[in-house]
């Protein structure tokens, strides 16, 4: 991504051996463009519906997240990191929450790791969800988009019934949950997981025999395996290159030890391919819910912390010790240990991680965040080139990257 080309649309005359010359052009997709997903300009250097050369160009939505973090305390950085990716926060919520726990040496109580297993698996369907639909959409499949809205608003109501807030929930906190999840919660949770499975069927028997789909997709985007690893593509696109690693299983974090689940993989490492290990996941993600259902514990969604989570509003009412904790953490936060640390997960788009400094404060004195956007956005140019105009727009969809996540 060092070389920028010309922005304008250009012609000029490219030598050609055979007849005379041709000539290519330079062109503009996006930043205002549908089918980037946000606003991510590529250029792309064309001769005739060839592409030539393909340069994403990021920093559009350029938040400075990673830098507002140094001026809040740990406790308000995690509304900051619903919006790192705002279609798996809680995959953000959880990276950074461990993180910082490993700092401060506690242990969260089993009700709420189960807990946060279970969302954020529904949060990996969510996210699958929105890229079906708009994937499907690029290329013609309209219907598709509808079908899987449909079932994404019952998770948005989830997310409500747990957090008050269907997208930026916040929910999980420092030392466990932001509140115990209600019973409504969980049935709604067991009724979409019987809801479910058979709709993923729905959208197989739509796709994965289409000729239109399979023409528009097989063969599409192939990267070689080295260069992949060399640019730190992570998640399904180096899965469905058949290369097995996943965080949840290769480094087990919150006790994601404890459930059984496949890791999908393909060998094609094309568009088609990586669309086949998302249908798969999802079916992977309902396999770990149901199992985190059937087996949730009982007990406390909070960590036994009193300098580091806000105690219960009963026992503010008639506890002293509690009314001063509370009012410390809120009006001074918590003071983490000196250290730095590194914490990674699986996110629906690859591996995310967190790596976070602390100075002794209650303020991070520094955190980056690894995110698996950025490095799989770097894969862009070397899968257009080669192919057609409209294989470009089956590679950026295939990618499932999100803007937020990449710029920062």
């Amino acid at each position: 991504m060092s070389e920028t080309l010309t922005p304008t649309a250009t012609l000029e005359p490219v030598p050609n051996s055979d007849a005379g010359s041709t000539r290519k052009m330079t062109l503009n997709m996006g930043p205002q463009h549908p089918s980037t997903h946000g606003v991510l300009r590529v250029v792309l250097e064309l001769d005739g519906e060839t592409v030539l050369k393909a340069v994403p160009e990021v920093g559009f939505l350029h938040t400075g997240i990673e830098k507002q973090c140094e001026t809040k305390t740990y406790q308000q950085v995690i509304p900051l990191t619903d919006r790192v990716d705002y279609l798996a926060n809680l995959s953000n919520n959880l990276c950074y929450c461990l993180a910082i726990e490993k700092l401060l040496g506690i242990e969260v109580p089993p009700r709420a790791v189960w807990t946060r297993v279970m969302l954020t698996e529904l949060t990996r369907i969510n996210s699958h969800l929105v890229w079906l639909g708009t994937h499907a959409l690029d290329m013609g499949a309209m219907s598709m988009f509808f079908y899987t809205t449909r079932e994404r608003e019952e998770l948005l109501k989830i997310f409500e019934m747990f957090s008050g807030q269907r997208l930026m929930t916040s929910y999980f906190r420092i030392g466990g949950l932001a509140l115990d999840h209600p019973r409504a919660g969980l049935e709604a949770v067991e009724k979409f997981l019987e809801m479910f499975p058979p709709k993923i069927d729905e959208y197989e028997n739509l796709l994965d025999n289409n000729p239109i789909w399979k023409n528009r997709t097989i063969g599409v985007g192939v990267v070689p395996v080295d260069k992949m690893l060399a640019m730190g593509i992570t998640g399904p696109m180096i899965r469905a290159a058949g290369i097995p690693w996943d965080a949840r299983k290769d480094e087990p974090y919150s006790g994601y030890q404890n459930f059984e689940f496949d890791v999908p993989t393909r060998t094609e490492n094309d568009v088609y391919a990586r669309y086949r290990v998302r249908m798969e996941e999802m079916r992977q993600s309902v396999r770990i819910m149901a199992q985190a259902l059937e087996g949730m514990p009982e007990g406390a969604y909070q960590a036994d912390a009193p300098k580091v989570v806000l105690p219960q509003r009963e026992k503010m009412k008639t506890q002293m010790e509690a009314l001063i904790y509370h009012f410390k953490i809120v009006t001074e936060g918590v003071r983490v240990p000196p250290g730095e640390v590194y914490q990674v997960i699986e996110s629906p788009r690859g591996e995310l991680g967190y790596y976070v400094v602390s100075d002794g404060t209650s303020k991070p004195f520094r955190v980056h965040m690894r995110t698996p956007s950025f490095g799989n956005i770097q894969g862009l140019g070397m899968m257009c080139e080669g192919g057609m105009i409209a294989d470009s727009i089956a590679c950026m969809g295939s990618m499932d990257f999100v803007l937020g996540d990449t710029d920062r």
